[in-house]
């Protein structure tokens, strides 16, 4: 499931076209620093020695390899059981009888169970596995609220669970889960669970009508303890207290059951409605991301012990009695740090206990920005998060055929994920799911006027980059078949088994003439085919899918991107060029070797070839395709370990909480470097090893204290056993980062004035206090709030006269340190309407509209209403994923993106189906939906 906020995510282009253009000269200047890397492989300095500087006086340390898990050669078949087979008709209404409305059967319907089940997986299992298929993941597959009436479909995806102990009957039964895990384990194939732990069915409603409510924030009505003091739950998060709570008074809603439903979930504790936040629903923003309902899905109180062990408990069961391999774990991002950091070490424990010593799980965590991502294996402590990054770079690069340089930059912050235990190459890699849409959908909207063989070329080069760059594959059904579909969530959830639904009937197929009218198993079809060979040869040469991956080169424009895969034991250099352009591309790669044979063992290209004296390959690679190459023999060893000096550490950029610590290597080989890190009287402690110019981890100071001293060092190990070990260096703890997120810059305010402010990194004994400033007058108090993850007063401005400007700004304190955010400045008065206001996106054409990104359209134009000067628009949108902004005026030269910013981020909306209504308040800019 992916419900998400724009926040971390790259803005987007002020207009609707995909691609921002680069200038020129940024272009060639990051050019330049490419070719520098891949001509010296390594980040070397003038500075540098030939030969290894004297190590300092410390004891030794450690050098270590790049670490490798169990599970950096999976290959993922991701299937949801009831769009795949029907091995039975006997459970297609779950015993629910023949009503629609009460099974949630009508396999007319897309948004309804269509029949398939855990015995028609079975059945197909030889197909699963004739992919190259190692391990197979399940959308949630425990029973369901077979419909919500509200949503007008049903349960079939699995996320609106109600027993948390039972496979959905109309999957099938808990023996036949068992059955098809022991046919997996026999057949060398492992078995993963998609699971929940942030919310149930929508089972609580609130008010006289038990109804699903708007979002009420925790500052505006805190929780209250059984006893009717108030308190911030965040300051009990990850301990094993907490305050005794009463449904009647401690929420801001109170929560309410339908007769008959007071003990429907299992197990019984989650019958508790106290365990639940009951805020109403999410906006997917700020505080509300964390303590909002999912369209009324019951939203769990994730901070409470008692909801921490009871999930823990949970799907330790299912380890125990089942066997399950690992877990998906969704919707990570909207559950709390302190929630992961408990759950998934001990999971993890516990599943060794039971000899699972390969377990693995990995969060959904929707978002591109690799420095927000990577927060959940490093500060949260879990094994993997879905690489959404590489989604987003692969689309660019494959289907929209962007400038290569943006895949080399991509690859370049792998290091954001490097720390003790954990890095970029155990990270399950994909190219479209069940909630964003299909690689054949992008494929089909990225170019449009495409012929198939086109299309399936664009599909294969993805599938390529896929598999040969590192991080664990995932197939997502159907795709092996050509399936499209016009976008996400019921729209890329289509029948391998024939279908009755008129929208999926529709589809155009890549590859094949074939239609979803009858069975599409064709283990024929050219991706089916294309991919079942990707996942022999990666295989046969294991290097392509564990070997450390390091960057060569990169076009300028369109073209060839190539890196190497070298194992640090075989030390045998692979070369891997892809071509995203529509002709063929010849460039002069760099490699580890000089004057080396290389042999083609993939794609059509030369079949040999030989290294020059400066140790570059020349690669001719055929339009939209991949070629690699293998050396003929490893890597010669280094004769002594090359100088390393470690630079400056400095705050991350895009993550506060973290230090860059990065060290120059002075060779031209393969090295491993190890960054070790202490604190005064401690000792050196591994943080992390990179096998991968540049070389770089991004260390964790969050839990520290502002101005705490850390120590780093930094040892390379060269590939013939040699170390190096750096001078150290220290560097202090940045203080936080306070920013003010409201009110918007240059915004008209009128009454009360609602101020907020977040701080990074976050911590729940922060306490932040706003000051305004009248007319250019001194900075005088407003109000004080310790109650995070959002901070936020009001300010009673009624008695100021129009037109009067007032200044804003935060400030905090604590150990070690005193901050203050930026200013914002408003201006006392009812802000100046425009002519019309459009909600502009890829729902234009849903509304009625010509054309998509459409601020001209007349069925997008919002409607004033007088009385409270609220812009809105209610209208009927079909189930999907969409981006949309606001915009004023007709056109584009005043439009607003997310949290109201001026040419802001696109608005994310996943929505369900049915109605939904936008409201825009131009007074702060910010325009949302509900």
């Amino acid at each position: 499931m992916i419900l998400r906020t724009p926040t971390g995510v790259p803005p987007r282009a002020t207009t609707p076209t995909p691609l921002r253009a680069r200038t020129r000269s940024g272009t060639a200047a990051r050019r330049a620093a490419v070719g520098l890397l891949a001509a010296t492989v390594a980040i070397s300095t003038a500075s540098l020695p030939a030969q290894a500087a004297p190590a300092p006086k410390d004891p030794a340390s450690a050098a270590q390899h790049s670490l490798r898990t169990p599970v950096t050669d999976e290959n993922f078949y991701f299937v949801m059981a009831d769009r795949f087979s029907n091995g039975s008709t006997a459970n297609d209404q779950g015993g629910l009888g023949s009503d629609p409305m009460v099974s949630g059967f009508d396999p007319t319907k897309k948004g309804f169970y269509n029949g398939g089940d855990l015995a028609g997986l079975r059945n197909k299992i030889d197909y699963i596995q004739g992919l190259g298929t190692t391990s197979i993941w399940l959308t949630p597959s425990f029973k369901n609220k077979a419909v919500q009436p509200e949503d007008k479909s049903a349960g079939y995806h699995g996320y609106w669970v109600t027993d948390f102990t039972q496979i959905d009957p109309h999957l099938g039964t808990n023996a036949e889960l068992k059955a098809l895990i022991d046919e997996a384990h026999a057949r060398g194939m492992k078995v993963y669970f998609d699971i929940i732990t942030n919310h149930t069915a929508d089972v609580i409603g609130y008010g006289d009508k038990n109804e699903r409510k708007g979002y009420v924030a925790k500052d505006a009505v805190p929780y209250k303890t059984a006893d009717g003091q108030s308190f911030d739950d965040r300051d009990y998060a990850g301990t094993d207290a907490f305050p005794k709570l009463d449904a009647g008074t401690s929420f801001p809603y109170k929560p309410v059951l339908e007769p008959g439903e007071e003990d429907l979930k299992v197990p019984a504790w989650l019958n508790d409605p106290t365990l639940y936040h009951n805020r109403g629903d999410t906006t997917f923003t700020g505080e509300d991301s964390f303590y909002g309902d999912f369209f009324g899905l019951d939203d769990l109180f994730t901070e409470h012990p008692a909801v921490v062990n009871g999930m823990k408990d949970i799907y330790k069961n299912w380890i125990r009695d089942f066997g399950v391999d690992g877990f998906r774990i969704d919707t990570m991002k909207h559950v709390n740090d302190e929630f992961w950091q408990d759950f998934g070490p001990d999971v993890l424990n516990y599943a060794k206990e039971q000899g699972k010593d390969e377990f693995f799980m990995f969060g959904e965590v929707f978002d591109t920005s690799k420095s927000f991502t990577s927060q959940f294996t490093t500060r949260n402590r879990m094994q993997a998060v879905l690489d959404f990054p590489f989604q987003d770079a692969a689309r660019n690069f494959a289907s929209k055929g962007q400038d290569a340089g943006t895949l080399q930059d991509f690859f370049a912050g792998d290091d954001w994920y490097t720390d003790a235990d954990s890095n970029a190459y155990q990270l399950p890699t994909f190219l479209g799911n069940h909630d964003m849409g299909r690689i054949g959908s992008f494929i089909t909207a990225d170019n449009p006027g495409a012929t198939d063989a086109e299309k399936v070329a664009r599909d294969r080069l993805a599938h390529e980059l896929m598999y040969f760059s590192r991080g664990n594959p995932v197939i997502y059904y159907g795709d092996e078949q050509g399936f499209t579909g016009p976008g996400g969530d019921q729209d890329a959830r289509q029948t391998l088994f024939a279908s009755q639904v008129p929208e999926y009937l529709d589809d155009d197929l890549l590859g094949t003439d074939a239609t979803h009218a009858a069975d599409n198993f064709n283990t024929a079809h050219p991706l089916y085919t294309g991919i079942s060979e990707l996942a022999a040869l990666t295989k046969e040469h294991p290097t392509l899918r564990n070997g450390a991956q390091q960057g060569r080169y990169a076009s300028d424009g369109p073209g060839i991107y190539a890196f190497s895969r070298t194992d640090a034991k075989d030390q045998r250099e692979y070369v891997v060029a892809l071509n995203n352009s529509e002709q063929p591309q010849t460039a002069e790669v760099p490699t580890y070797i000089a004057k080396r044979n290389y042999t083609r063992i993939y794609g059509d290209a030369a079949a040999r070839a030989k290294t020059s004296d400066a140790g570059t390959l020349t690669v001719t690679v055929p339009p939209l395709s991949a070629v690699v190459y293998q050396s003929a023999g490893r890597i010669p060893h280094s004769k002594s370990a090359p100088a390393v000096v470690l630079q400056q550490p400095a705050p991350a950029a895009g993550d506060n909480g973290r230090l860059q610590v990065t060290a120059d290597v002075g060779g031209t080989s393969f090295y491993e470097v190890t960054f070790e890190a202490k604190q005064a009287g401690g000792n050196w402690t591994p943080i992390g090893t990179d096998d991968a110019a540049p070389y770089q981890v991004f260390h964790d100071v969050a839990a520290l204290d502002a101005g705490t001293s850390v120590e780093y060092r930094a040892t390379v190990l060269d590939n013939g056993g040699h170390t190096a070990t750096s001078q150290a260096r220290n560097a202090s703890v940045p203080a936080p980062v306070l920013t003010l997120q409201q009110p918007a810059e240059g915004s008209n305010v009128q009454g009360a004035v609602g101020l907020s402010a977040t701080a990074d990194p976050e911590k729940a004994s922060h306490v932040v206090s706003f000051q305004r400033s009248v007319s250019g007058g001194e900075w005088t108090a407003v109000g004080t709030d310790g109650s995070s993850p959002v901070y936020s007063a009001t300010d009673d401005i009624s008695a100021l006269a129009d037109g009067t400007t007032v200044q804003y700004r935060a400030l905090m304190s604590g150990p070690g340190f005193s901050v203050a955010s930026g200013t914002r400045t408003v201006t006392v008065g009812e802000a100046p309407q425009p002519a019309s206001v459009a909600v502009a996106g890829s729902l234009n054409k849903a509304l009625g509209c010509a054309a998509d990104w459409d601020p001209a359209c007349a069925q997008a134009q919002l409607v004033l209403d007088p009385a409270d000067r609220i812009w809105r628009l209610t209208a009927d949108l079909p189930a999907g994923t969409y981006e949309y902004k606001v915009a004023l005026n007709g056109n584009w030269d005043v439009n607003y993106g997310a949290d109201g910013q001026p040419a802001g981020q696109n608005i994310v909306l996943d929505h369900p189906g049915g109605a939904v209504t936008f409201r825009y308040d131009h007074s702060i800019h910010v325009i949302a939906a509900g």
